[in-house]
């Protein structure tokens, strides 16, 4: 057994051996652990409150007793945080806490958020979790983490979650990294980054792109290039999942496309924050790698090379009018680090070497457009201020959830109430007037919108008229002309525990509310509008307008739980706040997570159950990758025969062949390479028969010519017997039996014989 491997790129090895090829990442780095926060100055720290002014933030530094010896919020709440601005963008690896100096002040549980911007908080995660840090249990002792995968931010911001039963929050921090530098673009939505090859052609056998992004969009073309052979790749944002596209292109011979199924890696990729990609090919082997989960593929068919044409380009299709763009938008958003096989591509735009003459205004530096998101629990409300005794109501907002089901917008009236909820995947607006007999508005829209993408709700409802539009598709917008009267009573609580404005001051419910939807709403919600005016959720952050209770502001922390998929098998994962689900229907598996076939492994096995000869599907590998297939078991006999059926009638006629016009017929099995050879690998005997029937059609061309007809096995040669005959003899059965009917020829198709 030879193993070789060979340095494939600044951090990575590949490694092959016979025919497979595993891509190996190296880590080297200088330690990055130098203390970032004691040399700041007093003004890097804030806080949501302070005690009193011995206990600002400036004084949270480890080890640190000036002041009151550490900081100390006004009220010990979960309202309350610290923050650190580092100046500029860090790479932080640790973080280590300690109580205020001298005091029964301490924090024992906490969360770290960051922030490039100060806005638009991002929670540390690990293992698929918002973390919560273990803290302190007295004054003095330095707790330290040791962060499982390091982060960059400038802004870092602890929220304590649990505190001393003695004392108050008290906190004093040190955070550990080093320098972090990357070229950062801009990307417009208009502009792409053409990265042109040094020859018009380019054949490429082994390929390493690596780049970060961060959006709010979540449709766009990261990159693309393409060749004239039907060779292409394509990474692309759809939908807020990640897809990349290999095509090693078309075999002129066969005319067969081998090609790369569409690979789809992450979800909610559309939150603004940074993402990291890495695809490394060789030959037909890739790891397509997201923010440090990585998936393995090989490519199918016999294609080594991805020959593209003069160009590669990032940030969108280049403007060339190419069919295979499909429409796609081009990226807006910001992207860092690009490098193509060596190449640095953001610092080759810098220095003016690439072509960026699309660009309307090319910027180095990262245009951020922030929403504003509001994170709700079960808990949670957000109440805002409306018109009061106006005729009309007019809100709008964003949400995105997993739950089928949640109360999204509530708001009393002078004489009723309106409430807009999810309910089954589709948004519902109830109105109920009790002054009127109990007039009632209900209209519904949308389907199916608990998927985590945003979407986009507007209801207006005015006397005699009500309409809700999802996702401004105006033309599908739902509409009524239900006789009603509008008094709106100037109140608005968007998500969450409503208690306090579903009951009256006497604790009885208030009349005309729809209890059956009042289940809390567990997502987040960003532009938010209120008599069609944006909320400034700014001023309600900072106490200056509208009330909240529980909720996360400036932050959209929804997890995909079904990200990475643990369903196997193609199983289809679902999920709500809380936990996920397989549905294993159609996949051929059971289990929580499809694991378990419910086939048998060969037909071997059914003849033991006493089942006759019959079409079954078999699962050679059980619960393995291979998938199961479709097969003949033949039980007539005291051996079983197994056949995999093929895609052709038992005969296929073929007029009109020549070599300036040739006739190529595919035979596909109904059963993968690696399936069959699941089979063949366990089985005792082996064959496949494939006959030529002839009427005045030359085959091998014997004795000495070049023959006419040939198969191309699963290795791509190609190969001259037929049935009865046998590898490299280049003669019919006949001929090795010598009873051809012209002994001139090694076969009877070769006499040129009118009949068959």
């Amino acid at each position: 057994m030879e193993i070789h491997c060979d340095v494939y790129a600044k951090s990575s090895v590949l490694c092959c051996f016979n025919n497979l090829c595993v891509i190996l990442s190296i880590h080297v780095s200088e330690k990055c652990d130098e203390a970032l926060a004691t040399s700041l100055p007093h003004s890097a720290f804030t806080s949501s409150s302070v005690f009193t002014s011995g206990y600002a933030p400036g004084y949270a530094k480890l080890n640190r007793r000036g002041g009151a010896g550490g900081w100390s919020p006004l009220d010990s709440d979960h309202y309350q945080w610290l923050q650190v601005d580092l100046g500029i963008r860090k790479q932080v690896t640790a973080i280590a806490t300690q109580g205020r100096y001298s005091s029964s002040d301490w924090t024992t549980r906490y969360r770290l958020l960051y922030s490039d911007t100060g806005r638009n908080w991002k929670p540390y995660h690990q293992d698929g979790n918002i973390w919560a840090f273990t803290g302190n249990s007295n004054t003095e002792s330095v707790v330290r983490h040791d962060l499982q995968h390091a982060i960059v931010a400038r802004y870092l911001r602890i929220i304590p979650l649990d505190w001393s039963e003695e004392g108050r929050i008290g906190l004093r921090i040190e955070i550990y990294g080093c320098p972090y530098w990357a070229d950062v673009i801009n990307f417009d939505g208009q502009g792409v980054i053409s990265y042109r090859f040094k020859m018009k052609k380019m054949k490429i056998l082994k390929d390493v792109i690596a780049l970060k992004f961060k959006t709010a969009e979540s449709e766009g073309v990261i990159l693309h290039g393409e060749g004239q052979q039907g060779d292409y790749i394509t990474l692309e944002l759809r939908r807020g999942r990640l897809l990349l596209q290999i095509n090693l292109g078309t075999d002129l011979h066969s005319s067969l496309i081998i090609r790369l199924p569409v690979l789809t890696s992450g979800s909610l990729l559309d939150d603004h924050h940074w993402h990291s990609v890495v695809i490394e090919r060789y030959r037909r082997n890739v790891n397509f790698t997201l923010d440090q989960h990585t998936q393995h593929f090989r490519t199918n068919g016999e294609f080594d090379h991805l020959d593209l044409d003069y160009e590669l380009t990032f940030g969108g299709m280049p403007y060339s009018g190419k069919p295979i763009s499909g429409g796609r938008r081009n990226f807006k958003g910001c992207m860092e680090s690009i490098n193509y096989n060596g190449d640095n591509i953001t610092d080759l735009a810098r220095r003016k070497k690439l072509d960026t003459s699309s660009f309307r205004n090319l910027t180095f530096s990262c245009v951020d457009s922030h929403t504003f998101p509001v994170f709700f629990n079960a808990t949670s409300f957000l109440q805002l201020s409306g018109r009061r005794e106006h005729n009309m109501v007019s809100v709008g907002f964003q949400f995105r959830t997993w739950n089928p089901n949640g109360l999204l917008l509530f708001s009393s009236l002078a004489d009723g109430m309106l409430e807009i909820a999810l309910n089954d995947g589709k948004v519902t607006a109830h109105i109920n007037v009790t002054q009127q007999k109990n007039s009632r508005v209900d209209i519904a829209s949308g389907s199916g919108l608990n998927d985590g993408e945003w979407h986009d709700v507007r209801f207006l409802a005015k006397e005699n008229f009500a309409m809700l539009t999802i996702d401004g598709d105006e033309a599908s917008a739902v509409r009524t002309n239900a006789p009603i009267q509008i008094t709106t009573g100037g109140t608005y609580h968007f998500g969450g525990n409503l208690s306090a404005a579903l009951y009256a001051p006497d604790g009885l419910p208030k009349p005309g509310c729809n209890y059956q939807s009042m289940r809390s709403f567990q997502g987040c919600m960003q532009l938010i509008q209120v008599d069609d005016q944006l909320a400034d959720l700014t001023a309600v952050e900072q106490g200056r307008l509208g009330a909240f209770e529980n909720v996360s502001l400036d932050m959209c922390a929804i997890i995909d739980r079904c990200m990475p998929n643990h369903c196997e098998h193609g199983g289809r994962c679902t999920q709500t706040w809380n936990s996920f689900s397989c549905s294993c229907d159609g996949t051929g598996y059971t289990g929580a997570t499809c694991h378990t076939s419910v086939y048998e492994q060969s037909c071997e096995a059914y003849k033991h159950l006493g089942r006759s000869s019959d079409l079954y599907w078999i699962d050679p590998d059980g619960s393995g990758s291979l998938g199961p297939f479709k097969v003949i078991c033949n039980m007539t006999e005291d051996k079983v025969w197994t056949t995999v059926v093929n895609n052709l009638p038992a005969q296929t006629s073929v007029t009109g062949s020549s070599r300036e016009r040739r006739t190529v017929l595919q035979l596909n099995y109904s059963a993968t390479m690696e399936q069959i050879s699941a089979i063949t690998s366990s089985a005792e005997h082996c064959e496949q028969h494939v006959a030529y029937s002839c009427r005045m059609s030359r085959l091998l061309n014997t004795p000495d010519g070049t023959p006419y007809t040939w198969w191309v096995g699963r290795a791509n040669e190609k190969h001259f017997y037929w049935g009865g005959s046998a590898p490299g003899i280049q003669k019919c059965a006949c001929g090795i039996e010598r009873n051809c009917t012209d002994p001139k020829y090694h076969c009877n198709c070769d006499a040129d014989q009118k009949q068959w």
